[in-house]
């Protein structure tokens, strides 16, 4: 089984869905301080991004490393709330509906965004780019009863 099969077998099971949500995010986070935002060690199974959004709540910034499939000829982001196949929707993406205006560490650069939830046709089209990509994700969405969010991240002007 080739490496990146593997990692997508261990990353299905409920296991890491109980585990990755807890360590990963914190390892990613050391990481991309240490190497002033080049990398995180999320980077190594899937391209990331480091969400700073405004919570939807508290007002305040919010910093989620995420992972993110790039859609290279738009020059934007696709970002999945699947939350590792767990009940309930993450946080981060109830503060991009609040608050769409965000902005994403990228490879190193910051780039100011617009969030946008997708729906209908646009989802169902990104969904099925979204397994080709990572097919794991149908794993996760077989496991909640909840209807995992999409959003797409196009660049906006900076503030």
């Amino acid at each position: 089984m080739d490496r990146m099969k593997a990692i997508q077998k261990v990353s299905s099971t409920r296991t890491f869905a109980k585990v990755a949500p807890h360590v990963i995010p914190v390892l990613d986070r050391a990481v991309h301080r240490a190497t002033r935002g080049r990398t995180m060690i999320s980077t190594q199974m899937l391209p990331g991004v480091v969400l700073t959004s405004t919570g939807a709540r508290s007002g305040q910034p919010r910093r989620t490393p995420l992972a993110c499939m790039p859609e290279e000829g738009r020059g934007s982001w696709l970002l999945v709330g699947s939350n590792f196949g767990r009940q309930g929707h993450p946080g981060w993406t109830a503060n991009l509906r609040r608050h769409p205006d965000a902005e994403i560490s990228w490879n190193g650069a910051d780039i100011a965004v617009r969030a946008r939830q997708l729906e209908g046709e646009e989802r169902k089209e990104a969904w099925a780019e979204l397994l080709r990509f990572w097919p794991p994700y149908a794993v996760y969405q077989e496991r909640v009863e909840r209807r995992i969010r999409i959003f797409r991240l196009e660049r906006r002007a900076p503030l």
